[in-house]
Formats: structure tokens, C-alpha cells, sequence
């Protein structure tokens, strides 16, 4: 797998995100990684970050790759893939555009065309994000396989069929916000009882990052984890208790339908 080379189509947030967690991972080597943007001056600088090759052309950027992420804004996929067609065909063509399914990309690319449609998350930065891959796409069975591994070096990858790859999305692309939004405020809750601000973020993104991986690894219900915190009469019940007065797992609720009713 180190032997293939990808190439980034727009060079934005998420993009940098799979480039920097390829690279951290282990996956490639800075130099086995292409990318273009529309603007050149930040994508040079961008690229001269990660150690990467910065391209001029989306052309360029195709020609000298053997997987290809589509990583510009949804409304601009057509237009900016359609002129590269013809090479296409050759590659693995990869999408993390939000609500663009394989149906959509069978609309405007050439017969033949190997792609996937797939939903990342930012923390693929460092190793722990979510990458969801749509059921239906038109890769090898060799070539998902590569594709996995590679995806894999970021975090877990999740095949999601079409009708839940919505719900499946904003729980894991949403939800950093959502989770660095309790961050920040449990850190306020700390730093008003005096502890200083760089330390509560450190505890409280901690406590979050290892409250998941307990989760995955023992698969308990969370409601018995927090249960197994939360002794009769106890401090971490009165907070929990408190935290229910003012609606906090129904305002969670809430913020998922907000998402999924746009």
C-alpha cells in the first residue's frame, strides 16, 4: 500500500486532516501525496507544511495519482471533475462531499469509473476519527481493500448504507463539535472552582477521548458506565442530576434532529 500515490482534489480542512493522519498514521510518505486548490499561494504553503506536492492543475493532480479524494465543496464536484473524465476511468476516485451517493457520481462520470462515496471526520488528523463508506460503489474487491487499509491508518472505518449514511454523518462529523463544545464547558466549570484553563482542557479531553475507548472495547451500555460512577448519595449523581434539570441529554437529542431536519 505505501507504494501508491493520492491525490488530493482542493486541499481544505478535511482534506489536510486525511493528508496529516495518512502521514501520522504511517500510511505514506509525504512525498507519495499530490494536491491543488484554487488557491495557490495558500496551497503552497499548505503543502510545504505536510511535506507534500503542491500541483497546478486538478489535471496534474489526477495524472500522478492512483487514488483520487475529491475533497471540494458539494456544489462544485461536476464542474471541476468533469473536465478530467477521460483519466479518471484509470484511478480510484474517492468523495467526501456531504450528500454526494453513487448514484449522483454515476450521473457525470464515464462508464466504468471505480468510486466510492465516503463521509470522514476531522480527528482522522491523529488516528481517531470515523470514516464512513458508502455500501454501493463501483471499486475492485482488491481495491476497497487498499482503500480500508489506508482509510484505516485514520481512525475506524464504518460501511453505511445509503438511507442511514445521513444519521450515521452527523453523529460522527457533527459530533466533535458537539463533544468540544461539553469540553469547553466542563473546563468552565473547572476553571470557575480555580483550576487553571490549560489543565482542565487537558482533563476534560481526556476523560472524553478515554470514556470512548472504554465504551469500544467493553461495548457496555452507557448508561451502565455511568451508573458504575454514580453511587447512591453521591457527588456524581447530584451533577448528573442537576445537568437533567437543565434538559442536557434532551438538548443533545435536539441538536441531532436540528441536523437532520436541514
Amino acid at each position: 500500500m505505501k507504494e501508491i500515490k493520492v491525490g488530493f482534489i482542493g486541499f481544505g480542512n478535511m482534506a489536510q486532516a486525511m493528508a496529516e493522519g495518512m502521514i501520522r498514521g504511517g500510511a505514506l510518505e509525504p512525498d507519495r501525496i499530490y494536491a491543488c486548490a484554487g488557491n495557490q499561494d495558500k496551497l503552497r504553503d499548505n503543502a510545504g507544511r505536510y511535506g507534500i506536492h503542491g500541483c497546478e492543475t486538478v489535471r496534474e493532480t489526477v495524472e500522478k495519482s492512483d487514488v483520487v479524494i475529491v475533497a471540494v465543496k458539494p456544489y462544485l464536484v461536476e464542474e471541476v471533475l468533469s473536465p478530467v473524465r477521460d483519466i479518471l476511468k484509470g484511478k480510484v476516485l474517492i468523495s467526501v462531499a456531504v450528500n454526494l451517493t453513487f448514484e449522483k457520481y454515476e450521473e457525470f462520470l464515464l462508464p466504468g469509473t471505480h468510486h466510492l462515496s465516503t463521509l470522514p471526520n476531522t480527528p482522522v488528523a491523529v488516528g481517531e476519527g470515523i470514516i464512513l463508506c458508502e455500501e454501493r460503489h463501483s471499486l475492485t474487491e482488491e481495491e476497497f481493500g487498499t482503500v480500508r487499509e489506508l482509510f484505516s491508518s485514520m481512525g475506524m472505518v464504518e460501511v453505511v448504507d445509503k438511507e442511514h449514511l445521513g444519521i450515521a454523518g452527523t453523529i460522527s462529523g457533527c459530533g466533535p463539535a458537539f463533544a468540544a463544545m461539553f469540553i469547553e464547558a466542563l473546563s468552565d466549570g473547572a476553571v470557575l472552582h480555580g483550576l487553571s484553563r490549560e489543565l482542565s482542557y487537558k482533563l476534560a479531553s481526556q476523560m472524553v477521548a478515554g470514556t470512548g475507548k472504554m465504551q469500544l472495547a467493553t461495548g457496555r451500555h452507557p448508561g451502565v458506565m455511568k451508573d458504575g460512577v454514580c453511587s447512591p448519595g453521591g457527588t456524581t449523581i447530584a451533577g448528573v442530576c442537576a445537568m437533567e434539570r437543565k434538559g442536557f441529554r434532551g438538548a443533545v437529542i435536539e441538536g441531532v434532529d436540528a441536523v437532520m431536519k436541514r
